[in-house]
């Protein structure tokens, strides 16, 4: 580093664009004459922002808006590049090896465009994937969570667990057990209300959920999108009841049931 770069207060301007711009600034800001916010910052800390910027980029996507998914992209991208400079300061690794390593990886799962397989339509390339993806997971694992991260959403890691249950055998012969399991697991569920003890409640509403993430398996549905849709859909039609109400100068508190019903209908016919 010159005398120049240390005592300049600007960004660092060494010629390099793109994703080594971008590197080299968060360099900066992890050096001596850095931000101490940033020094101090530690792959755990960073893992929060990452997620939050995950769903962030998630959320513009789904809103459709090119502006804003370039700009949560570049937030998730920087928390990247962050978590690759925190392992370079420690010589585990760097930006290039982790590139190197998806690209062998990529190379591997797509043995139709790179190697020698032939394949009919997606619905193959799909199959091939799952097949290479599990013998690579099944090597050294020792359980059936191992390489599922216990950060997932519930829903999501309870479908990926079913999954690779499924994929060893361990499945309902057809859907029809399934929906059997459903009604067993809320006839348990309504027994363990009875009781009133809070702990059993949850365990048989874990098993509930966990049972309809399975149907949800078999009748090839997200479960995770699936719930999400129907939590925005809950917002939406919240939303246009409270306008109408102050439309016709009420609030919500106070208004009765039967009204609420009513708008809450007109409100699923809008869709």
């Amino acid at each position: 580093m010159t005398e120049r770069d240390k005592d300049q207060k600007g960004p660092p301007e060494d010629g390099c664009t793109g994703v080594a711009s971008l590197l080299d600034l968060v360099r900066t800001l992890r050096g001596p004459r850095g931000c101490p916010w940033d020094r101090r910052q530690t792959d755990r800390d960073l893992t929060r922002y990452l997620l939050e910027e995950a769903h962030e980029v998630v959320d513009a996507v789904n809103a459709g808006d090119p502006k804003e998914v370039k700009e949560e992209i570049g937030d998730l991208l920087f928390q990247v590049l962050f978590l690759c400079v925190l392992a370079e300061e420690r010589g585990e690794f760097t930006l290039e090896e982790v590139c190197q390593t998806v690209r062998e990886k990529m190379i591997r799962r797509h043995p139709h465009v790179f190697g020698r397989v032939t394949v009919a339509g997606v619905e193959e390339v799909k199959a091939n994937w799952e097949t290479i993806k599990r013998e690579v997971e099944q090597r050294g694992r020792k359980g059936i969570g191992d390489g599922i991260p216990r950060s997932l959403p519930a829903l999501r890691r309870a479908q990926e667990i079913q999954r690779r249950a499924a994929a060893v055998g361990f499945d309902w012969p057809d859907v029809g057990g399934v929906w059997a399991k459903v009604a067993e697991e809320l006839e348990e569920l309504k027994e363990a209300a009875l009781t009133g003890r809070g702990e059993v409640v949850a365990a048989e509403m874990g098993d509930c959920l966990f049972t309809l993430v399975n149907l949800c398996r078999f009748l090839e549905v997200e479960a995770e999108e699936s719930l999400r849709g129907s939590v925005e859909r809950f917002i939406a039609r919240f939303a246009y009841m409270e306008r109408r109400l102050r439309e016709d100068g009420k609030d919500l508190p106070g208004t009765d049931l039967q009204e609420l019903d009513r708008l809450w209908e007109e409100a699923k016919d809008k869709g």
